[in-house]
């Protein structure tokens, strides 16, 4: 059925990208099925090299030389993306997992790198592509680490490793399996004294990250990290992921593999996909294009949903964060979760007490014990949550 949809609805030959970033107050734009509920002001877009390779558009050459730095919308004609699955596909205990060390790091290199939000956006988030080669392969929902060159001033001792959540699919933005993407946030710090950025004290493996050319040659290690994976084991398992800013990148991995790529689980997928995304502002969103484009050929199996804080009001007239979003859909996401369905949460930890709060409240109206409710979710793996 997913294969004859694919025929059937034609991708945008070009669409507009956006990359990783977080904020405490992200939250978006509100989506009900297919029908955006409240108007867009984005005011400009910033443009990637988005491609439908089946409408005979041939690929930009990124400056990096390669069409390693293209983004596919869809598997090349009579190619499927099917040569890196487990056997059977949903079998995790041959899952990758810290392949690469701190002492030994893989030396990837930069395809290409570029900011993916608008002028008002609150900060910077770019979207960077790494070449491995095929010699680091990942699942969706792991994490590369990246070690900074240059030494802490604190220690005179050499930077470690920060963790990124891959925000592409094991196939990677080009589908070669040869590709990885991360989407990371440029960390600065506003001085009020000083009245501008501090540049001692930026946050130094993001602003390497955001600086980065083609060509650049990175330390990465992992890939690591087994509690953000999809059980694909049941065709008709329900996602339900929640995300603020740059948080979204596992779930750009999930949809990619279910919806945008020719793989054995997006094409046995018979469950819904439910995206809650929370940014500041219409300027931040990340990747939305990508989410139109995958809303528009399966309203059956995708949702979406945004939160934008600095733009919308809750349903008490307060400020929309994620967890108000979320609220907004309790019973259903209640009734999904008692019949089998997972629950993702992926962003910094100061989403996690709202989010807490508000589960908390609505346990209380349905007459349930929240621990209880969690520790049942727990236990039968049915809760994920990776936050930083």
């Amino acid at each position: 059925q997913k294969s004859q949809k694919r025929k059937m609805v034609a991708t945008k030959k070009m669409i507009t990208g956006v990359v990783l970033g977080l904020s405490v107050s992200d939250a978006l734009v509100p989506l009900s099925g297919n029908v955006r509920t409240t108007p867009r002001s984005v005011k400009s877009r910033v443009t990637m090299d988005y491609v439908n390779p089946t409408v005979g558009m041939a690929p930009p050459a990124p400056s990096g030389g390669s069409d390693a730095g293209t983004i596919l919308m869809e598997p090349p004609a009579g190619k499927k993306q099917d040569f890196l699955e487990a056997s059977p596909y949903w079998d995790q205990s041959g899952i990758p997992l810290n392949t690469y060390k701190n002492k030994s790091p893989f030396i990837s290199e930069v395809v290409s790198c570029k900011r993916i939000v608008g002028p008002e956006a609150t900060g910077e988030t770019c979207h960077i592509i790494f070449d491995h080669q095929g010699k680091m392969p990942y699942w969706e929902g792991q994490s590369y680490g990246v070690i900074p060159p240059g030494t802490n001033p604190k220690n005179g001792k050499p930077h470690t490793v920060r963790l990124y959540s891959i925000a592409s699919s094991r196939y990677g933005d080009d589908m070669t399996g040869n590709t990885a993407s991360l989407c990371v946030r440029r960390a600065t710090y506003w001085d009020p004294e000083m009245g501008k950025e501090d540049p001692a004290k930026k946050g130094v493996c993001s602003n390497y990250l955001c600086d980065a050319q083609p060509g650049l040659k990175v330390k990465m290690t992992g890939p690591s990290g087994k509690v953000m994976l999809m059980p694909e084991e049941k065709a008709d398992t329900d996602y339900i992921m929640v995300a603020t800013g740059t948080g979204i990148a596992p779930y750009r991995g999930f949809i990619r593999r279910l919806f945008i790529e020719d793989t054995p689980a997006g094409s046995a997928y018979k469950g819904l996909a439910w995206l809650f995304l929370g940014v500041a502002n219409s300027d931040a969103l990340l990747y939305d294009d990508e989410w139109q484009a995958v809303l528009a050929k399966y309203p059956d199996n995708f949702k979406l949903d945004y939160a934008l804080s600095r733009e919308q009001t809750n349903q008490r007239g307060g400020k929309m964060y994620i967890q108000d979003k979320v609220e907004e859909y309790a019973d259903e996401i209640f009734d999904r979760l008692e019949k089998g369905a997972h629950m993702y949460f992926c962003g910094l930890k100061g989403m996690m007490p709202g989010i807490q709060d508000m589960l908390k409240g609505v346990c209380e109206k349905k007459g349930l014990d929240y621990d209880e409710f969690i520790g049942k979710l727990k236990k039968a793996g049915q809760w994920h949550v990776e936050v930083y």
